[in-house]
């Protein structure tokens, strides 16, 4: 009787070992939807820098500080699976969820952010430009102080993590003054940043590809990105600019 072959067994998920950089990325979409453009497009330019990234679905159409919870929640899971440095990339109301979460005070640990790319995010809850993406998150009778609360660059501190900022000033539906925000705020805390305002381009470039001069982002994002990787643990390059 010929001896049969053994079936290939499965490699358990647990022994595969976990990258030690994971980058989240956060599509923008005014907390209403998810941008597709700002989603897996975004993972696989991540995944051709050899970088571990997936897209995170944080929850729409509600009140905060659900998604800050939600994507909390998700920094700790991917903590519990060996990641030891997490990076956030987010684009508008994405960007600001991820700068939310990079920068409001957490009372675990296993919620920290090593470092948050931002996209012509919205930064500031205090001005009116954008005022949808308020209301769906704030309501309508948001306070003075949670307006505040929920603004980034009120939030900054000596403590924050490096930043990467990119925005266009022909952006009508977020004006580059959120980027101007929160950079001025990262400077007077001496926060490592890099900021690139670009002179033309709508809202909503994502990967920018045949944009013109903001299509370079991504080439200064990836040399950035492999800085923050390659940092010595609890450690932050300074590379303002």
């Amino acid at each position: 009787m010929r001896n049969r072959p053994e079936p290939t067994r499965p490699r358990r998920a647990d022994a595969v070992r976990p990258a030690k950089t994971h980058l989240i990325v956060l599509p923008g979409g005014a907390y209403a939807t998810h941008s597709a453009h700002e989603a897996e497009p975004i993972v696989g330019w991540l995944t051709g820098l050899g970088v571990a990234a997936g897209v995170f679905g944080y929850p729409l159409n509600v009140r905060h500080p659900e998604p800050l919870l939600a994507l909390r929640a998700e920094i700790r899971r991917l903590r519990e699976q060996g990641a030891e440095r997490i990076g956030l990339i987010g684009f508008s109301a994405g960007g600001h969820l991820a700068g939310h979460a990079a920068l409001a005070p957490a009372a675990d640990p296993r919620e920290s952010v090593q470092f948050a790319v931002l996209g012509y995010a919205i930064t500031s809850m205090e001005t009116e430009t954008y005022r949808p993406s308020r209301i769906i998150l704030l309501g309508e009778d948001a306070t003075p102080d949670l307006r505040r609360r929920t603004s980034l660059d009120r939030l900054v501190t000596a403590q924050s993590p490096p930043f990467f900022l990119w925005h266009t000033a022909e952006d009508h539906y977020v004006p580059a003054e959120h980027t101007y925000r929160l950079a001025t705020a990262l400077a007077a805390y001496d926060v490592p940043h890099t900021v690139h305002v670009f002179a033309h381009g709508p809202h909503g470039l994502g990967l920018a590809r045949g944009a013109g001069d903001a299509a370079a982002w991504t080439t200064f994002a990836a040399s950035w990105i492999a800085e923050q990787i390659d940092a010595p643990a609890g450690s932050t390059t300074n590379s303002h600019r």
